[in-house]
């Protein structure tokens, strides 16, 4: 029975092992790395990723982030590859195979199928000379490493060089891509992840719906606009029809006297309010509402100074921003 300290012991010896040799990978990079990048950015078809047990679930995931990252990828499992599923993979395409051994003996039909077809084949390895190594087009070659296995022989720290170099790849070909955030968002439309990526143009009202009034309206108009539209404010534009200061229900309850309803909403607006553009993020948006310290519900979209859209913080709560 281990002891507590002899647990946190295992753990901090796996880590370190584990961060030690992240740094080996990345003091190890070449230009094998720059020709992988260079070459699935010309491929006029896909990424295929394979590659057998826990070299293949990290392809899996190397695979997800390349296509969520603009990236067009897909697994192809090589047990399946091998009865029928090569008939996914098409000349265009380009194949990284993942083997730490580089001898996985279900590769050899991918890999035959790649040489047959004269598809460029990327191999990710811990054996430049292994099978795959030689077969390959390119070598992404990992450094000699000790897995955390206490036998040496459960994938751990080769499965961990796996994964970041596959993320090393994505975000590299992103960065070629330029890819952008609303790309980003067009692949992430749900979820939590899907709802920070909610601009302010995606939940604002605009066009009729915006209670807007000129400097001279006089309140007891400027009142019934404010109601009529129900968001508790109003937006103040000259003639130009640029923005020039906000009211709201609180700018009311401090200005209630007799004499309001006779006064202009010039008299009694707030005239630097705050404000927002239509390619702000949502929920930065809504982070400008909750930390002025005035209660502030709404704002106003402004577009070279003129407003094209409100925003309720209400509807960033129904839509699940928060």
């Amino acid at each position: 029975m281990l002891t507590s300290a002899e647990i946190l012991k295992s753990a901090h010896h796996t880590l370190n092992l584990e961060s030690e040799s992240l740094k080996k990978l990345s003091d190890s990079l070449d230009d094998s790395f720059v020709q992988a990048v260079l070459a699935i950015n010309e491929t006029k078809g896909r990424v295929i990723i394979t590659g057998m047990g826990k070299s293949g679930h990290v392809g899996r995931k190397i695979s997800a982030s390349l296509a969520s990252l603009g990236t067009t990828a897909y697994f192809v499992h090589p047990g399946e590859a091998s009865h029928g599923d090569l008939g996914m993979i098409e000349p265009n395409d380009i194949v990284i195979a993942l083997s730490n051994s580089g001898e996985a003996p279900e590769l050899s039909d991918i890999i035959a199928f790649c040489r047959r077809f004269n598809i460029k084949l990327i191999g990710m390895t811990g054996r430049r000379d292994s099978t795959l190594g030689r077969q390959s087009d390119i070598v992404l070659c990992l450094p000699s490493i000790q897995e955390a296995c206490p036998f040496g022989l459960a994938p751990t720290t080769s499965t961990t060089l796996m994964m970041a170099l596959g993320d090393a790849l994505a975000i590299a070909l992103l960065r070629l891509h330029n890819f952008s955030k609303d790309e980003y968002k067009l692949r992430h439309p749900g979820g939590k992840l899907g709802k920070m990526m909610l601009t302010v143009a995606d939940l604002m009202h605009k066009g009729e719906e915006l209670p807007l009034v000129a400097p001279d309206t006089i309140m007891s108009e400027a009142l019934l606009e404010m109601s009529g539209k129900g968001f508790g404010c109003l937006g103040i534009v000259d003639k130009e029809g640029k923005f020039c200061g906000v009211f709201t229900d609180g700018d009311l309850r401090r200005a209630m006297a007799p004499d309001l309803l006779t006064k202009t909403i010039r008299e009694v607006m707030t005239r630097t309010p705050k404000t927002t553009t239509a390619q702000t993020l949502a929920i930065d948006a809504l982070r400008i509402m909750n930390t002025t310290g005035k209660g502030i519900t709404s704002l106003f979209v402004l577009d070279n100074e003129k407003p094209v859209g409100l925003l309720h913080m209400h509807d960033c709560l129904r839509a699940g921003v928060a």
